[in-house]
């Protein structure tokens, strides 16, 4: 499930997943989002990855104005999670500032420069629908 966040408002509620570990995912989910938008990061997508790929169950994509506000974004999230006891992400592309990739374990934040978010266009691919969601005409 897709959830689109605007304005500190979630617009469709993220399904908890059952299995464990579930109350930290979504503890993550939380702070991750709330950094996210106290950031004033743009254009927040969470997409329910869980059951979909072993990579996590939460992926977030979120745009930066520029490669300073990309950059800021990501190094504000990276405090927080470290502050909020969450550990030390794995970062990839902090430097260049155009695509930076955070990976909490549960959580992958992908943060963009809007051009390149939309090239690359990743919440499209994930956000499929399942199997059985598929309407048939």
């Amino acid at each position: 499930m897709t959830t689109v966040h605007a304005k500190g408002r979630t617009t469709r509620s993220i399904p908890q997943s059952p299995e464990r570990g579930a109350d930290a995912a979504a503890r993550a989910l939380e702070l991750v989002l709330a950094s996210l938008e106290d950031s004033k990061a743009e254009d927040i997508v969470s997409i329910d990855i869980a059951g979909k790929s072993a990579l996590g169950d939460h992926m977030v994509v979120v745009s930066g104005r520029s490669n300073r506000h990309v950059a800021a974004i990501a190094e504000h999230l990276i405090t927080d999670l470290k502050d909020e006891g969450f550990g030390a992400p794995r970062v990839e592309g902090l430097e260049a500032g155009d695509w930076v990739l955070i990976d909490t374990g549960d959580i992958i934040v992908h943060i963009f420069r809007p051009e390149i978010r939309e090239f690359y266009n990743i919440e499209r691919m994930w956000a499929t629908p399942d199997v059985g969601e598929e309407t048939l005409h």
